[in-house]
């Protein structure tokens, strides 16, 4: 096996690469400077050593706690549950959202293997139990699996007082148009309808 045949297998390992995109960024790689593969390379190499969860809410750090979790800033009384440490880049972009955040770890999928005794449930519910917020904003994708793990962490909390329970809204993007929308996202825009 050639150099380059070897990059493009190890490239192919990457979320959302296929042959051909493995195959452009290899040969993009080759063309260059050297300078910046030697960086690239030595990134790669440090990031696992560099970066950690963080052991209250499970996003990356390489702090010993994250920037959400020391900010004094920040409303504690606002939980939002996601799936994974890059959700919760996504919604801190949007400048909507000032809480905190929990990361599951993932979300429930019985057919992959994973139950909620994979994820990071009792952090969770520990967290709730010690942490006298209003709110809890689940965030998990809207796909099955994504519904299946609202559901579950909303029997979680059926028995909790005083917390509001709620679920990001979903449906048509801006600009989008309703004759491209699937059945699956006009439904859920139109059970999410807000007054106007």
């Amino acid at each position: 096996m050639t150099a380059i045949e070897d990059l493009i297998r190890l490239l192919k390992h990457l979320p959302g690469m296929g042959e051909k995109s493995a195959s452009r960024l290899a040969y993009h790689l080759i063309r260059t400077d050297s300078s910046f593969n030697k960086a690239l390379g030595s990134a790669i190499m440090e990031i696992q050593d560099r970066i950690h969860p963080c052991p209250i809410c499970g996003c990356y750090t390489e702090d010993e706690l994250c920037s959400y979790c020391s900010s004094p800033d920040r409303d504690n009384s606002l939980l939002c549950v996601v799936e994974q440490p890059q959700d919760v880049l996504s919604i801190s972009s949007s400048g909507a959202y000032n809480g905190l955040f929990h990361v599951l770890g993932g979300a429930i999928d019985p057919l992959s293997g994973i139950g909620p005794d994979s994820l990071s449930f009792p952090q969770l519910m520990k967290r709730i139990d010690e942490g006298g917020f209003k709110e809890i904003i689940i965030a998990t994708n809207p796909t099955e699996e994504g519904d299946t793990t609202a559901l579950y962490i909303r029997h979680l909390l059926k028995d909790r007082e005083g917390i509001a329970i709620t679920r990001l809204a979903s449906g048509l993007p801006i600009g989008g148009d309703l004759g491209y929308a699937d059945k699956l996202t006009l439904a859920r825009s139109m059970r999410g309808r807000v007054r106007i």
